[in-house]
């Protein structure tokens, strides 16, 4: 038998076992593990939390008119308005994360499609939701201003529009929620035209 020695046959041996650490290595790279179903899940839900807890401050950041006009649920629409009341940062976060919590119970899609309708409004849009907050101020501060506003539309429901300002008075008064006074500013939108006579503002004589 022929013994084969020498300093070309320990290169050769050498060679040999790098490849043989290279392609073992190489063997036991990680490969891609698609992720599970629960942490998928809880991926998806920590996102769709969020995607509410933006919608919420959406509502927040709202005029009272526009918040009005939104025709939330009570609860929802009581409690956007307590977070437009905080000032402290620590019991802001806590009441946002409420409102997240109680957007889990309602259709989210409308009030999205709300929302980008009234970024889209026109100017005067704008300012016949501003005219019709007036005419509600007036109609609860001025005894003469019912008077004015049917005066200037017959066509309105007088007695509504009366028990409407006594609920919203009463209201007040009790610290109950402002369900009369949301009512209002809904029944005003019916009663004022898209022009300039819902100004809501006395003219001078």
């Amino acid at each position: 038998m022929i013994r084969v020695s020498g300093a070309g046959t320990d290169v050769a041996a050498r060679g040999t076992a790098v490849k043989s650490r290279y392609h073992s290595s190489y063997s036991r790279a990680p490969q891609f593990t698609p992720m599970p179903d629960d942490l998928y899940s809880k991926t998806v839900r920590k996102k769709q939390m969020h995607d509410l807890q933006d919608l919420g401050a959406a509502l927040v950041a709202l005029t009272a008119e526009q918040l009005d006009a939104m025709d939330l649920p009570e609860r929802l629409h009581d409690a956007v308005a307590e977070a437009r009341r905080i000032t402290k940062h620590e019991a802001r976060r806590r009441q946002m994360q409420f409102i997240g919590k109680l957007m889990r119970h309602v259709d989210a899609d409308p009030i999205r499609e709300r929302i980008a309708a009234l970024k889209s409004v026109s100017q005067a849009d704008t300012a016949r939701l501003h005219s019709i907050e007036r005419w509600r101020e007036r109609l609860l501060a001025e005894p003469d201003a019912l008077t004015e506003l049917l005066s200037a539309h017959p066509g309105a429901d007088s007695q509504r529009l009366r028990a409407l300002i006594r609920g919203a008075e009463e209201e007040k008064l009790a610290g109950r929620p402002p369900r009369s006074y949301r009512q209002l500013f809904q029944v005003l939108r019916e009663v004022l035209p898209h022009d300039g006579e819902a100004s809501g503002v006395k003219s001078e004589e």
